[in-house]
């Protein structure tokens, strides 16, 4: 591998905060650029300013194809009209967003994450409550950013557009946000790093009638990433489509806001590993099989059954991975191929990716990667034969599949933690960032958590059913007939009661 002295980074969300530290350690690089297209760091935990915009594309959304390379200009640098192609910059962010493993595996080794407790968290889990408002993690990040001068080192409201390899150095093409027109350039590194992050671009099944629906009332078609809080679906009556943990949090948060029930479809669509399908186990939420099409405001499922006058569908549904500044890399099967150990990537060493794993303990997993990623291009880490790299990848195919779990990293933790850190080296002269052995505390911290949470769904659905049991029963001890009671909470009291805010 050539030498390495200019560094490019893309991203500055919980990962590229981290890499950021990690070569600045190794005080080899005479240039480290980091380009950041929101206007602070943060990632998917910097809050919008503006409403999220309305979906489009539908075609491209369930084929996985949106988000494509857009035409740069002849000559560099430029000053250009904005473009309008949606670029899924705005994160998922709505006031009340707490985070759903505990903050000891989510830390960093040497950077514990704030013991900040909101007051909605603590009045559902307890006074030690392990999880964190947004805000919380929001300001976290950009501490990392924050810190040594490393600030001066981004670029924010500045998207890659392309990066090309030409003869033995990189090639990336800038776009900088302005008020009325985007200026272009060109800048030059040795080598790349990507960490922007994989959820960002929506994916929405393909589903007869529902970009007429959306058409017919924009706006009534939506992801869980534009998702910004109950109160706008007061009264309304709502879909939520997704068995996995968005869909759980977005069901469960809509009992008592929407006309009751909540209609989760969730057959078809699989439960998340973690936190299993407690939440759906509602009296207010009716559990649905797939949808089979839609006609004007009528939603037919796939048993024949069918729900009249919708007003919203909400997917939870999950991202697409794309790469449209790579056009060198093919995302295939919802995965980066040719990543040795999700990091490296085997045609060149000088092109790597920090995150590129799925239920890997983040954000811990990223500062293992990208100490891994800062010692290669130090040279003072080294990788084995390309031979070995492509067995390593043929291996996890053969025992995960090519697709989504080839990047799951549950529940091998500490032997993926381990490989990494024995590639890494301790670095040299005591220089880079030294990386601990694996603590099977946080592992058990990432398991408690996920029961903490678990636990708080069966609790509420319990006090549901009670409630629904005594409203229906309508007798006192004595068998004689109740005075009317006020209409159930069904369990959902103790969640109302929680301030949205911290």
């Amino acid at each position: 591998m050539v030498s390495v002295k200019r560094v490019a980074v893309i991203g500055a969300g919980p990962a590229g905060a981290i890499t950021i530290d990690a070569l600045a350690k190794e005080k080899t690089f005479d240039l480290i650029r980091v380009f950041e297209r929101r206007e602070a760091p943060g990632g998917c935990w910097l809050a919008d300013k503006e409403p999220p915009p309305l979906l489009s594309d539908f075609a491209a959304l369930a084929s996985r194809s949106a988000d494509t390379p857009i035409p740069l200009p002849d000559r560099l640098p430029a000053q250009k009209a904005k473009i309008s192609n949606p670029r899924y910059a705005e994160s998922s962010i709505y006031p009340y967003l707490e985070t759903n493993i505990d903050s000891i595996p989510m830390a960093y080794s040497q950077e514990p994450i704030p013991a900040e407790r909101s007051q909605r968290s603590i009045g559902l889990h307890g006074l030690d409550t392990p999880f964190r408002h947004w805000s919380v993690m929001q300001r976290y990040i950009q501490g990392l950013v924050d810190r040594n001068g490393y600030q001066d080192l981004v670029s924010y409201n500045t998207t890659v557009e392309r990066v090309e390899k030409v003869g033995h150095e990189w090639k990336v093409t800038l776009r900088r946000d302005g008020a009325e027109k985007d200026y272009w350039w060109v800048e030059w590194f040795d080598a790349v790093v990507v960490a922007s992050g994989h959820y960002t671009v929506p994916y929405v099944p393909a589903i007869e009638g529902l970009e007429q629906f959306e058409k017919l009332r924009p706006g009534s078609t939506m992801h869980s990433k534009q998702f910004r809080g109950k109160e706008y679906f007061q009264g309304k009556r709502v879909i939520v489509v997704g068995a996995s943990v968005s869909g759980a949090d977005i069901a469960v948060d809509l009992v008592n806001a929407v006309v009751s029930p909540v209609y989760a479809v969730v057959s078809g669509h699989k439960a998340n590993g973690y936190f299993g399908d407690d939440a759906f186990n509602h009296p207010q939420i009716s559990k649905q099989p797939s949808i089979s099409r839609i006609e004007g405001r009528t939603v037919h499922f796939v048993d024949g059954n069918s729900v009249r006058d919708v007003d919203n569908i909400i997917f939870g549904t999950g991202y697409s991975w794309t790469l449209p500044f790579l056009p060198q890399v093919e995302v295939r099967n919802n995965r980066v191929p040719n990543l040795y150990q999700h990091v490296v990537y085997q045609k060149d060493p000088t092109l790597l990716f920090i995150g590129a794993v799925a239920a890997g303990l983040t954000f811990k997993i990223f500062e293992w990667q990208a100490v891994l990623a800062a010692r290669i291009l130090a040279g003072r880490a080294i990788l084995p034969p390309v031979a070995e790299q492509e067995k390593w990848e043929q291996d996890r195919i053969a025992a995960r599949g090519d697709g989504p779990k080839f990047t799951l990293v549950f529940p091998d933790f500490e032997d993926y933690f381990e490989a990494v850190r024995a590639l890494a080296g301790p670095g040299e002269h005591g220089l880079g960032r030294q990386l601990p052995p694996f603590n099977r505390e946080w592992f058990k911290a990432f398991l408690d958590g996920l029961e903490l949470r678990k636990k708080m769904w069966r609790r509420i659905n319990a006090q549901a059913w009670d409630e629904l049991d005594v409203n229906l029963n309508g007798l006192d001890l004595s068998g004689q007939k109740k005075a009317r009671s006020p209409p159930p909470t069904y369990g959902l009291d103790l969640l109302n009661k929680m301030p949205n805010v911290t």
